[in-house]
């Protein structure tokens, strides 16, 4: 039996986010424009909400032969006026208060229906886990994230053990990427067959108890 290989074009592509964004439930997929130029997918039209522009874009993501993402879309809020600022204010603080995975040191602040998240974390994924609190709230625009990592110990086999997670990781191809450690900075750079690849691979980098900053200098190159 004979398996026919994916052919990655543009209008491939434009098609297979166009029905992924028609599957997601969360995003009004008719509102969203989709464009492609040589693996790079353009989001645009009105939504209703800064949790739909999020999540259309991770839907994009989601498809194979997407190598970037430009995201022109606007928000355009069905509340109007009824949302006000101390609204969102109070919304921000009862999320942020009962997340189990955001401590205590994350702070924001709220400009009209924007939200600037600060302070200093001990793990990357409570700084991400922040985000996707907020940006979930009614009345949220934007958000900014702008939380840091507490400092680390930088050790010298740091970049031995992040080598040796993203080798485990069955949905990387570690041969393809390649791992720079200085200081408590970690770059990776190589080839990946997709944005779920990189993001693997970024989470191995982010795990480390070593790591302040990850620089993901890799490229997206679906095989054809």
């Amino acid at each position: 039996m004979t398996i026919a290989t994916p052919i990655f074009t543009d209008t491939h592509i434009q098609s297979a986010v166009q029905d992924e964004l028609t599957w997601t439930p969360e995003v009004d997929a008719p509102g969203i424009g989709v464009a492609v130029d040589d693996g790079v997918v353009s989001l645009s039209g009105e939504v209703g909400g800064y949790v739909t522009r999020a999540n259309a874009r991770r839907a994009a993501l989601r498809v194979r032969g997407v190598t970037a993402i430009v995201d022109d879309m606007t928000v355009h809020p069905g509340w109007g006026d009824s949302v006000t600022e101390h609204d969102v204010a109070k919304e921000v603080e009862h999320a942020l208060m009962w997340a189990g995975s955001v401590p205590d040191s994350v702070q924001a602040e709220i400009r009209g229906h924007d939200v600037t998240l600060t302070g200093a974390v001990s793990w990357n994924f409570q700084r991400a886990a922040a985000g996707r609190v907020v940006e979930h709230l009614k009345g949220v625009d934007y958000v900014a994230n702008l939380i840091t990592l507490t400092p680390r110990v930088s050790v010298p086999d740091t970049e031995k053990r992040i080598r040796h997670a993203i080798t485990r990781n069955a949905q990387i191809d570690a041969n393809a990427i390649t791992v720079a450690v200085s200081g408590n900075a970690v770059t990776l750079t190589g080839t990946v067959r997709s944005w779920a690849e990189r993001r693997e691979a970024e989470r191995a980098a982010w795990a480390s108890p070593h790591v302040s900053e990850v620089h993901d200098r890799m490229t997206v190159r679906p095989l054809n």
